[in-house]
């Protein structure tokens, strides 16, 4: 049985990926959700979308750059596969016995603009996260790990929620405007700062967890 304290780096990696992976696939299938915080409607989503940006700056801080763009990859790759199989079992037919095929198709019906929606904004945001954390990384020379996880993530998650507000609702009625849109977005990105800030001190304990 693997002991936890005595675990490999590459087998520490493989947990950190599939928690990356994991929080993508949550956030995707999960998110369609609505729920009302401190009386601003968000995603519930928001709980699991930033764990990924959490575990890209880990890695990128321990392994570097480049090890930090494979997770990004098999990310992408992760979405690509559970969209097809969904959009699969959303199209097959039910079984005369299965009695909630309506309302599975309501829950996992997502429309294609909001999953390519989805999808460009994971990608933009996660490169810029890493670009960002690295670039950071090399002015700070290495120190101030706290300030470089949180103005990366900051950023990249106000890119990752204006792309895909705006790929994935402008126009749709003449409600969607863009300063109506923007009036969703800031809302919505404040909070993500919020778990950004809470989270540092797991970038810590990531960090030094992944270097022993």
């Amino acid at each position: 049985m693997l002991k936890i304290g005595k675990m490999s780096q590459d087998s520490k990696l493989d947990i950190m990926l599939a928690i990356f992976i994991s929080s993508l696939v949550a956030a995707n299938l999960l998110g369609t959700k609505i729920t009302t915080i401190l009386g601003v409607s968000v995603s519930v989503g928001i709980f699991a979308y930033p764990l990924s940006f959490l575990v890209t700056d880990i890695v990128a801080e321990v392994m570097g750059r480049e090890r930090a763009k494979r997770f990004i990859v098999a990310g992408f790759i992760s979405l690509v596969l559970v969209i097809i199989l969904t959009s699969l079992s959303v199209v097959l037919p039910a079984a005369s016995r299965y009695q909630y095929n309506d309302e599975y198709r309501l829950v996992f019906g997502a429309s294609l603009r909001m999953i390519v929606a989805s999808m460009i904004a994971f990608v933009l945001a996660q490169i810029h996260d890493v670009w960002a954390f690295h670039l950071l990384k090399s002015k700070t020379k290495g120190k101030l790990l706290w300030l470089r996880n949180n103005l990366s993530t900051i950023f990249s998650q106000f890119i990752d929620t204006t792309v895909f507000m705006f790929i994935a609702f402008y126009g749709v009625t003449p409600k969607f405007t863009a300063s109506f849109i923007f009036a969703l977005i800031i809302p919505y990105w404040l909070f993500k700062i919020a778990f950004a800030i809470i989270d540092t001190p797991l970038v810590y304990l990531g960090v030094k967890w992944l270097k022993k």
